[in-house]
């Protein structure tokens, strides 16, 4: 059997390794950290969360909810340690980031069949060979040498956009006399509620609002050009698009009654969560920003129950890189080119943590088929995950990074009622063909009825 050489540790390399490994491969995995950090990472764990720690929607009637459940239907790593280290967060399945990658890191490192080696790769010359397959999963965040390498590999220009993190303030200096416990519309997991809000006034919003639209931005680098993907926009880009955008966006009001204004819904919400176990740590939702670390502190602080906040991690902003997968990559996540070689994670353009981690399962069980000298495994577009990589072979002149959605995922072809009754049939149908089809299926791993996951 070929041996399979992973370069990155992230989700995507993470769940490739894993997968690879429990197929029975030889599995060496490589980390440049920490050794070399990247400008977001800042810990040697493996799959460090370095935006959100909410891995989104939970339900079966989201199809990221749906994508997680056929995830851990099939064995992977990411969602097990994802479910052990759980945080309060309504609807969304959140993590505590520092025991997550932790869980992650030993389970890989107790491994058997992983070999660990904590080095920098700049080029595959040393890795691709007639006995070895090899998985990119280096991440968005890929360095300069690696990349300018596979780039003249593949004898094409990478594409550009920037993702941006959001800052984390200390819990016990936000004042409770303005903020207060809840979530949307009652939807949440504790009675108090899983989120801290602080609402705003019409003229709080309207001077924080001309603030943040004014604030100083950090300069991007000679390398970098200014393109922000939709699905992480920096929250004064999303400002400058209106007044009210943000108002309608990660600031929308609805379903939050303040229980200091005698349950009235303010004019404008400001939401943080959960983002440890010990419910010290909150993060800003939807507050990306690569605004300069002053500027945040001065503009956030506009926030009514932030005054005195103590600003634990300040917002970044760093390049991300994909590749044109449609033009570049087979259906199992390997090159046209050189079928010695995957990829797997954000390169590929599929966008987000689950997404990420979902190309690693696929690339780590189809390099292990290879390896063992088995055909590749193709999942349907009825399911979440073969929708999600049909998107990665479907042309387009602009090709863009994806979340996965139910519109990638192949439809009913009749009606019915309402929209979350078409949503939960389409994941029953793809949960019942991983049950009869999937090899990676694991009866063991099934947990929750699906009414109760449809919730």
């Amino acid at each position: 059997m070929k041996q399979i050489k992973i370069i990155g540790a992230g989700l995507a390399g993470s769940e490739a390794a894993w997968q690879a490994a429990a197929q029975g491969a030889e599995v060496t995995l490589y980390e440049m950290r920490p050794e070399r950090r990247s400008p977001a990472h800042h810990t040697a764990d493996f799959a460090e969360l370095v935006c959100s720690n909410s891995l989104r929607a939970a339900g079966l009637t989201n199809a990221v909810g749906l994508l997680k459940e056929e995830m851990r239907r099939q064995g992977s790593l990411i969602m097990r340690c994802a479910d052990a280290t759980r945080v309060p967060a309504g609807g969304a399945l959140a993590v505590d980031r520092e025991s997550f990658a932790r869980q992650v890191t030993e389970s890989i490192e107790s491994c058997p069949n992983i070999t660990v080696r904590r080095e920098e790769i700049t080029s595959l010359n040393g890795l691709l060979d007639d006995d070895s397959l090899v998985i990119v999963a280096a991440g968005p965040l890929i360095s300069d040498a690696l990349a300018a390498d596979l780039q003249r590999r593949l004898g094409v220009s990478y594409l550009h956009f920037h993702d941006a993190v959001a800052p984390i303030v200390d819990g016990t200096t936000v004042d409770m006399t303005k903020a207060y416990w809840g979530s949307r519309y009652g939807k949440g997991e504790s009675e108090r509620g899983d989120y801290l809000n602080c609402p705003m006034t019409k003229n709080e919003y309207l001077r924080f609002y001309q603030e943040l639209i004014a604030a100083e931005r950090a300069p991007l680098h000679h390398f970098e050009s200014e393109k922000d993907f939709e699905g992480c926009m920096p929250i004064e880009s999303m400002a400058r698009r209106g007044e009210d955008t943000i108002r309608f966006g990660p600031m929308k009001p609805v379903g939050l009654p303040d229980p200091h204004n005698e349950g009235r819904e303010a004019y404008a919400v400001v939401q943080l969560r959960q983002d440890n176990a010990a419910a010290s740590m909150f993060n800003l939702v939807g507050f990306q920003t690569r605004l300069l670390w002053g500027e945040q502190q001065r503009v956030f602080r506009l926030i009514p129950g932030l005054e005195n906040a103590e600003f634990l991690r300040f917002g970044v902003m760093h390049r991300n890189t994909f590749l044109n997968a449609p033009q570049l990559l087979n259906a199992d996540l390997s090159l046209q080119s050189d079928r010695r070689l995957y990829f797997a994670g954000q390169i590929t353009g599929v966008e987000g943590y689950v997404e990420s981690a979902a190309c690693g399962l696929a690339a780590g069980f189809n390099a292990a088929r290879r390896a063992k000298g088995e055909e590749p495994f193709f999942w349907p577009r009825e399911t979440a995950l073969g929708g999600l990589l049909a998107h990665l072979q479907t042309p387009s002149v602009d090709f863009q990074p994806m979340n996965v959605t139910f519109g990638l995922i192949e439809p009913l072809g009749y009606k019915l009622r309402s929209k979350q009754q078409k949503n939960l049939k389409i994941a029953e149908r793809a949960l019942n063909w991983l049950q009869a089809n999937s090899p990676l299926y694991q009866v063991e791993a099934v947990g929750d009825s699906l009414d109760k996951l449809s919730e």
